[in-house]
């Protein structure tokens, strides 16, 4: 079946509410099938959604996208060589024979083309033969011949015994003919409901026969576009039809119409005996919502299948890896060349701090490249995840398994440059110990962007904040100020602050040796005024100091060990052990964080622009009743704003008149376009940008400046009367449904 209609007609949003994909709260009604609610949890074991953007991993075949899709929604109980024979089988249904070993592509790498990119969407999203199956305008994008061949496979899947409901925008001839049922909507009201061959009847009866030159569905949808602008709209059209659903209904139905009389639960049973649901259905309960399992394999297959497939797609782009261990080994050589072999001297401790801070700083600024990692994966794990593919918690334990082979040898790489060349102490237990902080670091560094990458939309707004924030840890590390010295209001970031354990823990590896002595007799001069004299005056200063002291000051005793030089920068409340493991925490602390954020912020549901009309419709129905009272409410209410002048920027009307409510209209758009969430956005700015308006009786145009010559809608006057005129040139679905609901009176 396919639902058509003109831009903004509501096809893309019928097919969301089919599919469970609004949020709860923005649809009012229900979803039955075979006159029985649908449940959410069922229908999304049952069915499958195919969006109108292909999510696909780019270095990936054919073939193997279909299997890892196989691995995923197939059960355990299937043997691999069913499971590959489903996907041989698949691959001809489709048409995709000579793609097979091709590789998917992207802007940067040669693949597939676009309609065996989009035969590869439909394919991943049916492995499992469900019974619905939902497709948003598959035919968007591609040519006459590839949107043919795309429709041709969902008619051969519906002539297997699944339900397929589908976008399509405007259809072909020959596309026509491949459907079996078709809706026409405008406005989000029914305007055709019924088989294709029924067409030219329905128009013929509604007084607009087709002509047979013409393409059935181009006429009607252009006969549409005119009743639309006429006075009365489609509301003749929608009557109609009304009434010729309920003649039709009086004939008697086929077989086919017949067997839909079934319950929901035989419904299912029948549709798996025929080999539906291969995804380990059952029909021996009596509950429906039972018949099927929620998940096709257990949590360990599906990490593991996560993980063959991340490591198979990022095996084949190797230069990423190696971008990210030259920038380590880089720093690394800088880092062992600037602090080459440092000696024991005072000059030499304030140069280890130095190293240990930057280093430990590094380590983390190195984890910024794992962010947009997650973000060019969301809708693909949006989408997979949607119709129960995998869980949430398979797809967390897996991208963590999957970055730890790089950062161990990345923190070996990077160990391995600078310990001996820096010259640090504690031999081979040292190093080992020195590799596990830096590892540790590297864990919790990358853990950290992790969670990020799940809260920010954008790759450049997270590259920012996580610049930000790796400052403010090592401010707050303990290295430009001792922990005892931190105001009492800042202490808590200094506990909070990722490179303090870590910082603390070199610090300790280096100088936690009670006997190793790194300030001798005159080196206690070092790093002072005095440091310049000559050796014998310093001697002799040494030894009036002896005098001084009572005690025997030597050039050989020793003043300062390396516990004296923790105690001097307050690394005194953790060992380095506890360090370590604290560090490790954090990042097990933000893969939680993570796992928070693809719970809650992962949900693959619209609801922008139905927000977004409540509060539009709101103001236009208090604009055309002049119910001027009603509008601070409105403001207030839903935007947060309360009447005051225009902001800067905007010209005030130039009015006796009491009322500046075309004033009002910004605030509200502004406020609109800062509080929704980001889809609303670019709607938002249209109306800004485009909407235009005239006055009379002395009005000022009323423009806010600097946004594309943006122009207000404006208050007209005439014989003393207030009247709202409204021409304004904002998104279509959103024009056609408020002056629908909401005429705006005329002067």
């Amino acid at each position: 079946m396919a639902v058509l209609g003109a831009s903004g007609s509501g096809k893309s949003t019928l097919i969301d509410a089919l599919a469970n994909r609004i949020a709860k709260g923005r649809l009012k009604g229900r979803v039955a099938l075979n006159g029985e609610a649908l449940e959410s949890r069922l229908l999304k074991v049952i069915s499958a959604y195919v969006m109108q953007d292909d999510l696909l991993f780019p270095m990936l075949t054919v073939e193997e996208t279909l299997n890892f899709a196989a691995e995923f929604r197939l059960p355990r109980t299937l043997s691999k060589s069913k499971k590959k024979a489903r996907v041989q089988a698949l691959i001809d249904q489709l048409g995709l024979r000579n793609a097979a070993k091709t590789v998917i592509g992207d802007e940067g790498h040669r693949g597939v083309s676009g309609g065996e990119r989009r035969r590869v969407s439909i394919g991943i999203d049916i492995i499992h033969d469900p019974i619905l199956l939902f497709l948003d305008e598959p035919t968007s994008g591609l040519d006459s011949t590839s949107a043919f061949m795309v429709v041709k496979v969902l008619q051969r899947i519906a002539q297997s015994g699944s339900i397929v409901i589908m976008s399509v925008h405007q259809p072909s001839y020959r596309i026509l003919g491949l459907l079996d049922r078709m809706i026409f909507l405008s406005r989000g009201q029914t305007v055709y409901s019924g088989s294709p061959l029924q067409l030219p009847l329905f128009f013929a009866e509604f007084g607009h026969p087709i002509p047979e030159s013409d393409n059935r569905t181009e006429f009607a949808l252009d006969l549409i576009r005119e009743l639309e602008g006429s006075p009365g709209g489609t509301k003749s059209l929608v009557e109609f039809n009304k009434s010729w659903q309920s003649m039709t209904k009086l004939h008697p139905v086929d077989a086919s119409e017949q067997r839909n009389g079934m319950s929901l639960k035989e419904a299912i049973s029948a549709s798996i005996s025929r080999g539906k649901l291969v995804s380990g259905a059952t029909n021996t309960n009596t509950n429906p919502s039972s018949m099927v399992p929620t998940f096709a394999n257990p949590f360990w297959i599906e990490m593991a299948t996560l993980s063959k497939r991340s490591f198979t797609n990022s095996r084949r782009m190797p230069e990423l890896f190696g971008i990210r261990l030259g920038a380590v080994m880089v720093t690394g050589f800088i880092l062992a060349t600037m602090f080459w072999q440092l000696d024991n001297s005072p000059k030499g401790v304030q140069e280890r701090l130095g190293f240990f801070a930057f280093a430990m700083s590094t380590t983390f600024y190195t984890t910024a490249d794992a962010l947009p990692v997650f973000l060019q994966e969301r809708y693909i794990f949006m989408r997979e995840t949607a119709y129960n593919a995998y869980r949430r918690s398979s797809y967390l334990v897996s991208h963590a398994l999957v970055a730890l082979p790089s950062l161990v040898f990345l923190s070996l790489a990077f160990a391995a440059t600078t310990f001996w060349a820096v010259g640090l102490d504690g031999g081979v237990s040292g190093f080992l110990f020195y590799f596990l902080i830096i590892f540790a670091s590297f864990w919790a560094g990358n853990s950290f962007v992790t969670f990020l990458s799940g809260v920010v939309p954008h790759v450049m707004l997270g590259y920012t904040i996580v610049v930000a924030i790796l400052a403010y840890f090592l401010l707050f590390s303990g290295f430009f100020i001792n922990r005892d010295r931190i105001p009492s209001y800042w202490i808590w970031f200094h506990y909070l602050s990722l490179v303090k354990y870590p910082y603390e823990a070199v610090l300790q590896n280096e100088f936690d040796d009670p006997v190793k002595c790194f300030v001798r007799g005159v080196q206690i001069f070092d790093n002072t005024p005095l440091g310049s004299v000559p050796g014998a005056l310093k001697l002799k200063l040494l030894e009036s100091m002896s005098n001084t002291l009572g005690m025997n000051i030597t050039s050989s005793t020793c003043l300062t060990t390396g516990s004296d030089i923790l105690q001097q920068n307050g690394v005194t409340d953790l060992s380095k052990w506890n360090c370590l493991w604290i560090t490790v925490a954090w990042g097990f602390f933000f893969r939680f964080l993570f796992y928070l954020s693809l719970l809650v912020g992962s949900k693959n549901k619209r609801r922008g622009r139905i927000q977004a009309y409540s509060l539009l419709s709101e103001y236009f129905q208090a604009t055309r009743h002049h119910d001027h009272s009603t509008l601070p409410r409105i403001t207030s209410k839903n935007v947060g704003l309360h009447r005051k002048p225009p902001p800067e920027g905007l010209v005030k009307c130039n009015s006796d008149a009491a009322w500046e409510d075309p004033c009002t209209f910004p605030l509200i758009a502004k406020a609109l376009a800062e509080r929704l969430v980001p889809e609303i956005q670019p709607i938002v700015e249209d109306i800004l940008s485009v909407a235009s308006g005239f006055v009379h009786c002395g009005f000022t145009w009323v423009q806010r400046k600097g946004n594309k010559a943006a122009h207000m809608i404006a208050q007209s006057c005439l014989n003393n009367s207030l009247h709202v005129y409204w021409n304004a040139s904002i998104p279509s679905w959103l024009r056609e449904q408020l002056f629908r609901d909401f005429p705006p009176s005329r002067p």
